[in-house]
């Protein structure tokens, strides 16, 4: 199994090239001149953009193609004061040359609303700031000229008192979603509300793919054991990313490394056996590209304390990360992790180079690259 690890938003690498310079409203409203006063957030907005393709050029240079964009690329773009604000003409170069990189480089990119995105709320003009939250990003991903294959993770939100019920409506708000906006949505288990399980059945009931989140998991398991976890919930988990579109690959050895085998001619599917839900449809074009489906996503981090275990630590322990990935690797032939450690970037270079000392020490993996591994 072939393993990419990314991360999110900021660097610790580079100097000055943070992606979420922001503007308070206090301090646009002390601008007296308007039109100025947008200017400037615009400015703003540029030189978080052009330090967005500073870093994703940055993660290239270190083997690392998954990447999570910053949710504040726009400063106040979301405030009813600024309703009649439309950035995006001023700003359409900037989105234009990450996205062209980002597909150049065959780059998974995604963004991950913030908590207040909520569908599962009761309340209408809650939900309604969700919708408006969640067609920003979508926005965003369009002006980069991204495919539907660059994903918005969301939760599905708080319990309200009643966390079937709050399940229930989930699924109704989100079916009452503009196609679009459904296609473009995984959904990720929380660490203190909705469990493995609970999100599992979310996901299938609305049709998204089901992003775990391991540290989530350790510290809202909803008293599941290992067993269930692998040999129920991660098949689900697997056919829920079996839905999405296919992809192409640049570099077909990878895949073929991890499938049993892959039927010629140019509209042959095969799904390849093996434990955990199979490999997926493989399929090689006449011309021999091949197209496979997205990999399923993890995300993985470390408790920061015993005192605090649902808060992150500076860098990810190799450990745990390895027996999960060890634990499912006969399962699919690709699997990408997110990173969500306080060290971002340093915290996945700390994390290869103890997965170094792993290799030499005899563990069952394989370093491929800066940021990619192979698990026996």
């Amino acid at each position: 199994m072939i393993v990419r690890f990314g991360f999110v938003a900021m660097t610790m690498l580079l100097q000055n090239a943070s992606p979420s310079k922001t503007m308070t409203f206090a301090s646009f409203t002390k601008l007296a001149d308007r039109e100025a006063a947008i200017r400037k957030l615009e400015r703003i907005a540029e030189e978080n953009l052009h330090n967005t393709l500073r870093v994703i050029r940055h993660a290239v240079a270190h083997d690392i193609k998954m990447y999570r964009f910053s949710s504040k690329l726009i400063p106040l773009l979301t405030h009813e004061a600024l309703a009649d604000w439309s950035p995006w003409p001023a700003l359409a170069d900037g989105f234009a040359s990450i996205g062209k990189f980002a597909k150049e480089k065959e780059m998974r990119v995604s963004f991950h609303p913030d908590h207040f995105c909520v569908f599962s709320t009761p309340r209408p003009e809650v939900l309604e700031k969700s919708k408006q939250d969640m067609e920003v990003h979508l926005r965003m991903l369009e002006a980069m000229g991204l495919p539907e294959t660059a994903k918005c993770n969301i939760h599905v939100g708080g319990a309200y008192g009643d966390k079937v019920k709050a399940g229930a409506r989930f699924v109704e708000q989100f079916n009452a979603l503009p196609e679009r906006m459904r296609n473009r949505i995984t959904l990720e288990n929380d660490d203190k509300t909705f469990t493995a399980r609970e999100t599992l059945e979310a996901a299938e009931a609305v049709n998204v793919p089901m992003v775990l989140d391991i540290h989530h998991h350790a510290v809202n398991d909803g008293g599941e054991t290992d067993a269930n976890l692998y040999g129920e919930l991660w098949p689900r988990i697997l056919r829920s990313w079996q839905l999405e579109p296919l992809v192409h690959q640049e570099h077909p050895e990878r895949v073929l490394a991890g499938a049993d085998s892959v039927s010629s001619g140019s509209s042959g599917l095969h799904t390849g056996s093996g434990s955990g839900g199979g490999s997926g449809p493989l399929h090689i074009s006449a011309i021999g590209d091949v197209i496979d489906p997205m990999p399923p996503k993890l995300h993985i981090s470390s408790p920061k304390s015993e005192k605090d275990p649902r808060g992150h630590a500076d860098n990810v322990e190799a450990g745990p990360v390895l027996r999960f990935l060890q634990e499912v690797a006969g399962s699919t032939p690709r699997l990408d992790c997110m990173i969500e450690a306080k060290r971002k970037d340093a915290a996945l270079i700390t994390l290869m180079d103890d997965m170094r000392q792993l290799a030499a020490a005899g563990e069952r993996i394989r370093i491929i690259d800066g940021a990619t591994i192979e698990v026996f």
